[in-house]
């Protein structure tokens, strides 16, 4: 089954307006998560607002029948984007989506916001 990163495109760093307003904090995090998938298995997609902006920038992990997982407070750069990446290979391979802590990469710890049970089947 396919796991997919979701991005949230609009988030923003506690002081964007101060930088280089040309893209948001989400946007350049979703081009290196982009980046980053390519080739794997791994889809991805972007969405305006995932509703946690006190945890900018957000991505959800999701799979069919799995736990899905809301990860929070990345900076945009390419080491979190490999270590979502990561996660999210782990997750695909993970028949519950529940990944042993001991094979999270470093780049997600601490950054886990929520974990949402599967959908039911009916």
């Amino acid at each position: 089954m396919t796991t997919w990163i979701t991005v949230c495109d609009t988030c923003k760093l506690e002081g964007w307006e101060a930088g280089d307003m040309t893209s948001t904090d989400g946007e350049r995090l979703a081009r290196l998560v982009e980046a980053a998938a390519e080739g794997t298995e791994i889809k991805t997609r972007r969405v305006s607002c995932l509703m946690g902006c006190t945890h900018g920038c957000n991505v959800a992990i999701q799979g069919p029948g799995k736990l899905n997982y809301t990860l929070g407070r990345f900076e945009p750069g390419e080491e979190a984007a490999e270590g979502i990446v990561g996660y999210a290979r782990e997750h695909a391979a993970s028949d519950s989506g529940q990944v042993p802590y001991r094979q999270w990469p470093q780049a997600v710890k601490g950054h886990f916001v929520t974990r949402h049970p599967p959908l039911p089947d009916e």
